[in-house]
Order: structure tokens, then C-alpha cells, then sequence
């Protein structure tokens, strides 16, 4: 299979299977702006940030149309969704103001990112990434 007969890829976004489909919406818009573009409470929603074009995909376990495997909630167990800013210590300071589930303090780590870790409703973490310099090898 050569280059030009690769599937070509418009977008990416991840989907987590969690019945927590409200809880996740509201956070995702009220925290981080995310528009949503598709919500069916009993089946999908789905969450584009107008920004960026950044998109979420949240999927109702147990839904007739899926396929076995899908029935399953996932484990938010060593899943994370990572959100790159501009400002991490500022983004920190409003998480901590807005009495968010911090699962992971403010931290800067030697290969050149400054980050912390929220939880949302559905146990997801969530790190809140800022690329730094590094300073050091």
C-alpha cells in the first residue's frame, strides 16, 4: 500500500464510554467553553471548542446500535485527556478559585512543561499542559 492510497484523515477526537453524559457536558462547556455540537442524553455527545476546534466525543454504555466491546464503561485508569494552554499557573489559579476536583497539584517537569491534572464528573483527568523551555538536560 503506497502513500497515495492511505486513508486520509480530516480529525481526530477521542470517545470515552461513561454514563455520566450531563455531568461531563456541563463541565466541559462551563470550564473549558466547549461548544456542543451533538447531545443525545441517551446515546452521544459530542463537544467542539470554537477556538480551536478541539473535539471530545462521550458515548452512553449499552446503547442497542453498538457493538459488544462498547458496552463496557471505560476505566478513566491511566486515560488521560491532555489540553495544551497558554498559561498553566493561571489556569491553575482559576481551577483552585473555581473549586475544581484537582487530581494532580501544579508542577513543572524537567522536559519542558508545566502542568496539573483535573478529574471531571465522569473520573477522566484531565491535564492542563503549558510547553515550557527547558532550563536544564
Amino acid at each position: 500500500m503506497g502513500v497515495s492510497d492511505m486513508i486520509e484523515i480530516e480529525a481526530m477526537f477521542p470517545v470515552m464510554v461513561t454514563a455520566q453524559l450531563e455531568a461531563v457536558k456541563q463541565f466541559y462547556e462551563s470550564v473549558f467553553a466547549f461548544n456542543t455540537v451533538f447531545y443525545d442524553p441517551t446515546f452521544y455527545l459530542h463537544l467542539v471548542s470554537p477556538s480551536t476546534g478541539v473535539q471530545l466525543g462521550f458515548l452512553m454504555p449499552n446503547h442497542a446500535t453498538q457493538p459488544n466491546f462498547l458496552h463496557s464503561i471505560m476505566s478513566a485508569d491511566g486515560y488521560v485527556i491532555s489540553l495544551e494552554v497558554k498559561d498553566a499557573a493561571h489556569a491553575y489559579a482559576e481551577a483552585k478559585k473555581s473549586n475544581l476536583d484537582i487530581a494532580m497539584p501544579l508542577k513543572e517537569e524537567a522536559w519542558g512543561q508545566n502542568h496539573f491534572m483535573l478529574q471531571d464528573p465522569a473520573g477522566f483527568r484531565v491535564d492542563i499542559v503549558q510547553q515550557i523551555e527547558v532550563t536544564g538536560n
